[in-house]
Parts: structure tokens; C-alpha cells; sequence
């Protein structure tokens, strides 16, 4: 019989206290905040992995390694006697419930614009004598795509938009031109600027088609390396090597491989 949530989490965290004791594991129990930082971030990139493969057990044993990972660093922090978890739960269940009155309180029916206004207003008062944070202020750890994606989607709800996505497809065609000159000049400062005025525009370009760059971006990795792998194969079928290929010949044998895969995802889905 499964066990409840309830008892799963209270299982976990007397196990990471029993690690963290004085006859614990000396592992465990060398573990510091900045120590530990890594590895939350690692299996932060485990789960979306899983996530963008949607691999159904791996996302539940990553789920699983996550939960342990913040539960561990909770528990460093309630060691220093800085908060208790049920501290940090309390806070987020009372955030949660103040940031929704028109789900928990009077806005019942409110609109998605009356909603959002009214989340924002929420978070300044929450601020309090520190007043309002600045209009694009983002996580400084951020990856730089979802960064971009969260800076651009704050300043168009501020009123700061394209007029609609074929100027973005503008903007994108003049910042490449852009580039090539910057190219041409072999101008490597320049280069690097006009390159990141390239992938904030694809950014902006996504956002308008309602999609996400760094989701775009995994998923183009992924079938890149599954097409690669493919292609490797071919090519030590075929006994030759990719160093000193002909290009026109690696395009002939990537074509056969991106065709195999398909193949393969054709007859996979027929079953």
C-alpha cells in the first residue's frame, strides 16, 4: 500500500536529520549552504530534462531527488537557526492564499487583467517601506534566455510592445544584417553585441507566438544529438569518418539519418 504524502514527507525529512546527526553519514554532515548549491542546481536541470522528454518515472524519481534537495537545504538553515521548514511552509501557504482573494477571498469573478493588477499591487505592499522593486528586475542567476524571455514579457505588459509579429520578423532580418557587417568587419566586440541583439529579438519572436526560447532550445538539442548519434552510425556503417568529409557528402548521410529517425518514429507509432 502506498504510503500519503503526509507520511512520505515526514519519512524524508526524519532521514535527512538522521543523516545531518553526529553518527550520521560524514558526507551528509559535511554539507554547507554554498557546498550544497550545485547540486540543487543540477537536479533542477535533471528534472526539466525529464520534463522535456516527458519520461514519466524519471520525472518522478527527479521530483523525488529535488524534494530532498530542498528539504536538505531547509534543514542547513534550521540548523544555523535562521527559519524552520514549517516556517518556510507556513509563508508560502499565507503568500499563496493573500496573493489569491479571487480564489480565497471577495474578487471572486474578477477579470484576468483585474487579477493581475491587483497580484501586482499585492507584491509592493508585501515590500512594504522598500517600496516597488524596478520594472524589470530579474534573478540575477537566471539563465540568460529565460531571462530575456521574463525581461521582454515585463516591459510588454508595461505597454512596451511589438504591434504585432510580423514587425518582429523585421526587427530579426535587421539585426542579422547587422550582424553580417559586424562579421565583415571581423569586429569581435561589435560581433558579440549584435549577436545577443539577435537572440533577444528570437526571444521577443517566440514570446509573440506564444512559445518559450529555452523550452524551443532544449528541444532543438535534444533532436540534434538524436540525429547526430544517428548520423555517427551511418557513418561508421558506411565505414568512412566525419574528419576531412566532403560537406556535400555529410549533408547526403545526415539526410539518411534525420530519415531513419523518422522511419522509426513512423513505425513506433503504427504500433
Amino acid at each position: 500500500m502506498e504510503k500519503t504524502p503526509q507520511q512520505a514527507f515526514t519519512e524524508l525529512t526524519g532521514i535527512i536529520k538522521r543523516l545531518r546527526a553526529p553518527d550520521g553519514c560524514p558526507w551528509d554532515r559535511r554539507q554547507t549552504v554554498d557546498s550544497f548549491r550545485p547540486y540543487l542546481v543540477e537536479e533542477l536541470y535533471e528534472l526539466l530534462e525529464a520534463v522535456d522528454e516527458d519520461d514519466r518515472a524519471g520525472i518522478r524519481d527527479e521530483l523525488g531527488d529535488m524534494f530532498f534537495q530542498l528539504l536538505f537545504l531547509a534543514e542547513l538553515y534550521e540548523e544555523q537557526g535562521a527559519f524552520t521548514l514549517a516556517g518556510a511552509l507556513d509563508s508560502i501557504c499565507r503568500k499563496m492564499v493573500r496573493r489569491h482573494p479571487h480564489v480565497f477571498g471577495d474578487m471572486r469573478g474578477a477579470s484576468e487583467e483585474e487579477i493581475r493588477r491587483n497580484w501586482k499591487r499585492i507584491k509592493e505592499e508585501e515590500k512594504g517601506d522598500s517600496g516597488p522593486a524596478p520594472p524589470l528586475a530579474v534573478p540575477a542567476a537566471m539563465p540568460a534566455l529565460a531571462k530575456a524571455h521574463k525581461v521582454s514579457s515585463r516591459a510588454a505588459r508595461s505597454g512596451f510592445e511589438w504591434p504585432d509579429i510580423d514587425s518582429v520578423f523585421a526587427k530579426l532580418g535587421e539585426e542579422i544584417a547587422e550582424m553580417r557587417e559586424a562579421v565583415a568587419r571581423g569586429d569581435r566586440e561589435e560581433m558579440e553585441d549584435e549577436l545577443g541583439d539577435i537572440l533577444f529579438v528570437t526571444v521577443n519572436l517566440a514570446r509573440k507566438a506564444g512559445l518559450h526560447c529555452e523550452t524551443a532550445l532544449n528541444r532543438a538539442i535534444i533532436k540534434f544529438v538524436r540525429r547526430f548519434t544517428s548520423l555517427c552510425r551511418v557513418v561508421e556503417e558506411e565505414g568512412e569518418k566525419l574528419e576531412g568529409m566532403d560537406f556535400g557528402r555529410m549533408v547526403e548521410l545526415w539526410n539518411r539519418a534525420k530519415s531513419e529517425i523518422r522511419s522509426q518514429k513512423s513505425e513506433a507509432g503504427n504500433r
